[in-house]
């Protein structure tokens, strides 16, 4: 995976000289690259607490594919669908439904298991799928957080005002003021104290 991320980069790379990108861009392609190595160390960090996970189950190998490869996806797509309104999410429901559908078929690696057994392991994926998800949520959060907060009030448009500046028609308060004004400064310390003398 890290090496068809680093080949992406490479071809693109060519592309960006030719179109002249600015420095901002080639920032961010360079951050790319340093943030590869670290990625695939996530990818295998998460990989490997999955994979003995699955191990403690005792699961034969058929099932055990079935987990790792089908359902937990599955259940990622569902999740995710989850997220989208309605419409949006249908695509990915359908997709998630497809990956199932085999498996529980005659002849499928659960087709002689019960329904609660369907059950548990579709928990299971759930569960182990969450812990791929969450692997790189924090990061993801914390970008989209500070994305969102730059295009507020920090990009600015030909005309020299913010997303902020437009949606409340005036320049917002400098936080570092805001926080001065709503703050009560602390007293003067008093002289240390006297010894009491005995």
């Amino acid at each position: 995976m890290a090496g068809d991320i680093q080949a992406q980069i490479e071809r693109v790379r060519p592309i960006a000289q030719h179109e002249g990108l600015s420095q901002t861009c080639w920032e961010r392609m360079e951050k790319v690259e340093r943030v590869v190595p670290t990625m695939q160390a996530t990818s295998e960090c998460v990989s490997g607490y999955v994979r003995q996970q699955v191990r403690q189950l005792n699961l034969t190998p058929p099932v055990s594919y079935a987990l790792h490869a089908p359902l937990m996806p599955s259940c990622s797509l569902a999740r995710v669908a989850q997220t989208r309104t309605v419409c949006g999410g249908e695509p990915l429901r359908a997709l998630a439904e497809r990956l199932r559908t085999p498996l529980c078929k005659p002849g499928g690696a659960l087709g002689a298991w019960s329904p609660t057994e369907h059950n548990q392991l579709k928990h299971q994926a759930k569960t182990l799928a969450e812990v791929c998800q969450r692997s790189s949520s924090n990061v993801e959060g914390r970008h989209g957080d500070l994305s969102l907060r730059c295009h507020t009030f920090c990009l600015t448009r030909a005309d020299g005002m913010t997303a902020a500046e437009r949606c409340f028609g005036q320049k917002p308060r400098s936080m570092f003021a805001a926080i001065l004004t709503s703050v009560e400064l602390l007293p003067a310390p008093l002289s240390p104290p006297r010894r009491a003398e005995g």
